[in-house]
């Protein structure tokens, strides 16, 4: 190992291709901010010489134009691969670099590009993320909080009423679909990456946190400009989305250790669901399999703890406040119907939970006392849950929470033209609105009630509160929003009135997802599923997503985009680029 890195220092390369060449990480086409962190990785097959090994930037070795000596790993962590790391490496200067990786007559090259930034524009960004926010989602929200009369909304969404607008798409490293880790991961470094993983790119490690690293947003923001960071989810805090703020995992569901980066990142504002992952182990109702106590880890670093609405709300009026962390719910925050209408869910045992408004607002009282500005990301996470529930009203009520709260950011950046606010999906829903289920048309089942075209005409929900929910979804003429990927499972037309739905089980064959009988009741009509048989919910869908955004920058949000690019302007209006 040591003759090795002595003869190849400077230029060593390897790779593993599926089947005969290097594979380079980053890979092919990669965007990089000047002056970000990221670990350089070649991977080879066994059985080529050493001597034969090279890995060059440019024409140059790697290790010379990086300034470290590599780390050779042979057969890493038990595999027959090699593996070629220079961890935790800069590339300064912008422009293209070709990195090229050779191992006897085998070959693999890949380019990136390297960009800087300009000047500073804004002091804040605002980044609200609609998990799994759909145009029908949108469309539907439009309809139930703003009205429509003779084909025409009585007003429009905060989130629509923006100057820019784009559509972006959402595939992965790996697949044309994408789930909320590596979406919200592009967002975050402006890498692609592959399903389940958050700031890495997906290598051959077994391990989960020893995958090629890159450097999120959060750490940039604190390093370059002393900013600070705000993450607000109504999902748990160690969900994809939020930990997409800080994580570096090939494992969205590494709860445990999704919490230890958090605390190493310290992002000054965290409020979520979630709990038991910050308890330790001997604690009734912990999900650690350690000692570890973080809710004291948090405090002991200066952090108020909030439990409640209430709790959370004097933090906030406390001038004093410069860091919280609110954990309101052991699971999932209750979405917006079940807060506000219905009182389903868990509201009954934590009826003082804060929706995604007044989270948002508190967020912003807190962080807006940093005078170097900030970066706030707000989910409103159980859009993207009850659709894959196939729960369309919870899904659309959760968008028009999301609506209240951009509108809140709005009113924050007034006339100030120094915040970025940007709304987008991390990925789509295979959902549409395609007329009105109608009770006084004649027949039992749903297709019955159902009307299309003109048959469809408007439905009769009643005009919404002033926070834009109407005070019922259970209307003799509602909007008939069908998802186009399911289970097998039974279907009434109807809202659920009782709590979420969950449209399948466990089979006989635990493989096999069955429709729940719970709700196979008279005059629903059972529908055969369009999924592999072990679905049990609804999927995402690889439709793109659209974009709007306002504020210093947003300007460079315009036509058909990657999602890699959200992360570019945000770097580029904050000025992240260095040395």
């Amino acid at each position: 190992m040591n003759r090795w890195l002595a003869a190849l220092v400077g230029g060593l390369a390897f790779g593993a291709s599926a089947a005969s060449a290097q594979t380079i990480y980053p890979l092919n086409r990669a965007e990089i901010l000047a002056g970000s962190k990221f670990d350089l990785k070649v991977e080879f097959l066994e059985g080529q010489a050493a001597d034969a090994l090279k890995v060059t930037i440019n024409g140059r070795p790697a290790a010379e134009v990086l300034g470290k000596a590599p780390e050779v790993l042979i057969k890493e962590e038990g595999q027959a691969h090699t593996a070629f790391w220079l961890r935790d490496i800069q590339l300064t200067e912008p422009g293209s670099y070709t990195v090229e990786a050779s191992a006897g007559d085998k070959t693999s090259k890949v380019t990136w590009g390297v960009f800087g930034t300009p000047a500073r524009r804004a002091k804040n960004v605002i980044l609200f993320v609609g998990d799994g926010l759909s145009v029908a989602h949108r469309t539907a929200a439009r309809m139930l909080s703003k009205g429509i009369t003779e084909g025409l909304y009585g007003g429009e969404l905060a989130m629509d009423d923006m100057p820019n607008m784009a559509l972006i798409s959402t595939a992965g490293s790996d697949s044309l679909v994408t789930d909320s880790a590596n979406s919200m991961s592009a967002y975050t470094t402006g890498h692609k990456s592959c399903v389940n993983a958050m700031g890495v790119y997906c290598a051959r490690n077994r391990a989960t946190l020893a995958h090629p690293r890159v450097e999120t947003i959060s750490t940039l923001v604190q390093r370059r400009n002393n900013m600070a960071i705000g993450i607000v989810t109504n999902s748990e805090i160690e969900d994809a989305t939020p930990a997409g703020m800080v994580a570096q995992t090939r494992r969205r569901s590494d709860y445990n250790d999704i919490v230890k980066m958090f605390f190493n990142v310290k992002p000054d504002v965290m409020m979520g669901g979630g709990s038991p992952n910050f308890f330790p182990k001997s604690v009734a109702g912990s999900k650690r399999t350690d000692e570890e106590d973080y809710i004291k880890k948090f405090q002991d670093a200066g952090y108020k703890y909030a439990t409640t609405a209430t709790e959370m709300t004097a933090a906030a009026n406390d001038k004093a406040t410069m860091k919280l962390l609110g954990l309101y719910n052991p699971g999932n925050i209750d979405g917006a119907l079940d807060l506000f209408v219905l009182k389903k869910g868990t509201v009954p045992k934590y009826p003082d939970q804060p929706d995604l408004v007044a989270q948002t607002k508190a967020a912003l009282a807190i962080l807006s006392r940093n005078e170097n500005g900030f970066i706030l990301m707000v989910e409103s996470a159980r859009i993207d849950k009850y659709s894959h529930s196939l729960d369309w009203e919870r899904a659309v009520f959760d968008t028009i929470m999301l609506d209240n709260a951009v509108q809140v950011a709005k009113d924050f950046a007034g006339t100030r033209n120094d915040t970025l606010i940007v709304v987008v999906p991390d990925h789509a829903h295979p959902v549409s609105v395609v007329g009105t289920f109608d009770d006084s048309r004649p027949g039992q089942l749903p297709r019955d009630k159902l009307g299309t075209y003109a048959e469809a005409k408007f439905p009769n929900y009643p005009a919404a509160n002033a926070q834009g929910y109407p005070e019922t979804v259970d209307v003799s003429r509602r909007l008939a929003v069908m998802f186009g990927a399911y289970p097998d499972h039974c279907y009434s037309g109807k809202p659920y009135l009782d709590g979420e739905f969950k449209p399948a089980v466990d089979g006989a064959d635990p493989k096999t997802k069955v429709a729940n009988e719970a709700f196979c009741k008279p005059n629903t009509a059972r529908l055969f599923g369009n999924l592999p048989f072990e679905a049990l919910s609804g999927v995402h869908s690889g439709d793109d997503v659209i974009l709007t955004a306002m504020g210093p920058g947003a300007e460079l949000f315009r036509g058909h985009m990657h999602n890699t690019r959200v992360f570019k302007v945000m770097a580029t209006v904050l000025g992240l680029a260095g040395k």
